[in-house]
């Protein structure tokens, strides 16, 4: 034991332990000088916003950037065609030169969607149905039938629309609805004697329908032509008919 604490007081042994300090410094040194090199430590470049751009403006600034990129494509109804809808990373953020930046481009043309089934749905339950094919609600109407807020029929464009049609994702659907009034009746009213726009205004308020329009003798003022029979006809017997019931008249210029 004494030689070994003899040995740590001589020359040589200070002289080890030095140059074995040193070795271990320098390998440090060029271990963390070369990690610096290939992180490029402290150099890079901001992404640039890129968002709302046009696909050729996008691509110009990358490029002028020295950075790479990749495309993919959604569909957004309200969005215009062509541009950069999202991108990844986000703008001003720290990268590498000659990364790649995910982009994100808005389609130019809707992709087509089929119909689902939603006759005899409640208008609660097809919103969410729609809105899940992307598809949107339109204007709605209500007609007399004994079911309130149930889909009766669909239609796009005036056309009227079933289950399976092909429609481009987007497209605005009208719905007609019931009014869940089928079953109540109201008064006939009495219409000879009116004009035809009379007619229809009484009827209106009856929630009544306007027939078919039959003419008797020569009319020579389809204006001024008066109800003389419709059908049906008020009577001791008959006095009331369901909601939109139609109503056929006679017109005659006599």
């Amino acid at each position: 034991m004494s030689k070994f604490f003899s040995y740590l007081k001589t020359k040589s042994f200070r002289t080890n332990i030095l140059a074995a300090i040193i070795t271990v410094f320098v390998l440090l040194m060029i271990a963390y000088f070369s990690l610096k090199y290939y992180t490029k430590h402290g150099e890079g470049l901001h992404v640039p916003a890129l968002k709302g751009l046009s696909f050729a403006q996008a691509v110009t600034k990358l490029e002028e950037s020295g950075l790479r990129y990749e495309v993919d494509s959604v569909y957004i109804m309200d969005k215009p065609p062509g541009v950069v809808i999202d991108q990844d990373p986000d703008a001003d953020t720290f990268v590498k030169d000659n990364r790649t930046i995910y982009l994100t481009i808005n389609k130019g043309s809707a992709p087509d969607v089929k119909f689902p089934d939603i006759e005899f749905k409640s208008l609660r339950e097809v919103q969410p149905l729609l809105e899940g094919y992307g598809l949107r609600i339109g204007d709605t109407t209500y007609k007399s039938d004994v079911s309130r807020d149930v889909v009766l029929s669909a239609s796009f464009g005036g056309q009227e629309i079933k289950t399976g049609t092909t429609l481009p994702k987007g497209s605005r659907i009208d719905l007609v609805l019931g009014d869940g009034r089928g079953n109540e009746e109201v008064d006939i009213p009495a219409l000879i004697g009116l004009t035809k726009d009379e007619a229809k205004f009484s009827l209106r308020g009856s929630n009544l329908l306007l027939g078919t329009i039959s003419y008797e003798g020569t009319i020579t003022d389809t204006a001024n032509a008066v109800i003389v029979m419709q059908t049906p006809l008020l009577t001791d017997s008959v006095t009331k008919v369901k909601i939109g019931t139609p109503i056929n008249i006679v017109l005659s210029n006599k």
